[in-house]
């Protein structure tokens, strides 16, 4: 029988905060703790600090995305070698993700660096409530321990969502955590899904001369962004050769011995090398034995919180993919380390609503702040100014023929109320419109800068231009 320590005495197993997961929230959740004076435990599971994040998420999507785009160009300047450049086939998948090993390990060590100068004790096990206060952590060829703490954090991020009638195989049918353990790069890819991993895949693979085929139940894939700026994104993956089709219902997929069938209801079935179930995510607390610190998932699968990131059990705070939207890297990171402050008792200013959303597929989008369904809904009248940047000579340097950012004004073509990006260099270029948003400029600030010629960002100058010129042609009107 395991004899607990009551929380406030002074063990070797007793700490102030304990953070379970090491990715991107519990990473800042654990440091932001240790600054703040905090004994502090970081329970990882996997071998490696990041999480999914690091190890099969953002950084390794990103890594294939960069050698991509080099492939990309050197097709597109194909005519300066006088070759007709093309991918042999069987090409190996390890080829195409040569520096993540490296990446990674770098990644890694800056990270384990970080946790040890901040003298945070990390313990690599899996983590299970006894109580509020109380965590067993199971540990390979170890006895359990049991650890005690005032305040606990979760941030054991999410795990790919598998529909019952997509048998996930890692062999012919793969999720977003699999899909690049690949042995080499096949011919065909179906992708299910319409979201943010399934768009940046599908664009990807496509760009590196797969025959990609998307599906999924909407009729166009990031419906959160505006129709012009998905119209250009799906314009760039068409032109690459890849098919999209939306308002279709998945009915079955499977392995049929020689290839992945994708049975469609009313359309001939579609059969490819490979296919990948993009269908979004679910928070990863199975083994967390959440109920014995009475705590429970809220009707979608996440961990319910309120505005201080506090949990209905007040000494367990939550953060990152495994409360929900909008799941990025970079809001995890924030929520991790207001989630230690809030947690100390430390003043903490409101966490921005203006937080850019970064889609890394080929070609990039960004948006921030409002889009124009919420613009017009909260303000009625607005203006909206546009810049393609095939008209920018950046764009045309850069061979850019999907490009295109657009501002978005109130009614009186002042008040910057959201700025939304198409493009390379999108995620990029998005932090000026954030920085002006967040000055509360008016939209005459990108006016009455002067940006370096010859560069992308001399876009928001255009797009500011056409909302003045709207503006004055109002004036005259009255």
């Amino acid at each position: 029988m395991t004899v607990l320590h009551q929380h406030n005495e002074k063990t070797d197993d007793n700490y102030d905060v304990i953070v379970i997961g090491s990715g991107p929230a519990g990473q800042k959740a654990a440091v932001q703790a240790a600054k703040l004076g905090q004994r502090v435990a970081l329970i990882e599971r996997d071998r490696y600090l990041g999480g999914a994040c690091v190890h099969r998420g953002t950084i390794p999507s990103k890594t294939l995305r960069e050698n991509a785009m080099r492939i990309s160009h050197l097709r597109a300047n194909a005519k300066l070698a006088q070759s007709n450049f093309a991918l042999t086939d069987n090409f190996e998948m390890s080829i195409l993700i040569d520096r993540l090993d490296d990446v990674l390990m770098a990644h890694d060590q800056f990270m384990e660096r970080q946790i040890k100068r901040n003298h945070i004790e990390r313990i690599h096990g899996r983590a299970a409530f006894v109580d509020e206060h109380h965590i067993e952590v199971t540990i390979h060829r170890q006895a359990p321990r049991t650890l005690c703490a005032d305040k606990v954090i979760i941030a054991t991020g999410s795990y790919p969502r598998t529909p019952d009638h997509i048998p996930i195989d890692h062999e012919h049918i793969y999720d977003s955590d699999s899909i690049l353990s690949m042995l080499y790069l096949p011919k065909s890819l179906v992708v299910l899904g319409g979201g943010v991993i399934a768009s940046e895949y599908a664009s990807i693979f496509q760009a590196l001369d797969v025959q990609v085929t998307m599906i999924d139940k909407y009729p166009t894939p990031l419906g959160f962004l505006d129709s012009d700026l998905t119209d250009k994104f799906v314009h760039a993956y068409e032109a690459m050769g890849g098919t999209w089709m939306g308002s279709c219902n998945v009915t079955k997929a499977y392995w049929d011995g020689q290839c992945v069938v994708t049975e469609i209801e009313g359309q001939e079935p579609i059969k490819s090398e490979k296919l990948l179930c993009a269908a979004g995510r679910l928070a990863n607390v199975g083994d967390l034995a959440l109920d014995k610190a009475g705590l429970s998932l809220n009707e979608r699968g996440l961990i319910s919180v309120d505005d201080k990131l506090q949990t209905q059990v007040p000494s367990i705070f939550a953060a990152g993919d495994v409360i929900g939207p909008p799941a990025l890297a970079s809001t995890s990171m924030e929520q991790g380390r207001r989630a230690s402050c809030n947690a100390l008792g430390k003043a903490v200013g409101d966490m921005g609503s203006l937080i850019p959303t970064g889609i890394y597929g080929i070609p990039e989008l960004s948006a921030v702040g409002l889009n124009e369904k919420s613009a017009r809904e909260q303000y009625g009248d607005i203006m909206i100014g546009k810049a393609v940047f095939e008209e920018i000579a950046r764009g045309q340097i850069s061979g850019i023929q999907d490009g295109m950012l657009k501002i978005i004004c109130d009614g009186e073509g002042k008040k910057v109320l959201g700025v939304m990006i198409v493009g390379e260099g999108a995620t990029e270029l998005i932090h000026i419109g954030q920085m002006a948003l967040l000055a509360n400029a008016d939209v005459d600030i990108f006016v009455e800068s002067i940006f370096n010629f010859p560069t992308l960002a001399e876009a928001y100058r255009v797009a500011a231009l056409g909302i003045i010129g709207q503006r004055g042609k109002k004036a005259d009107s009255f």
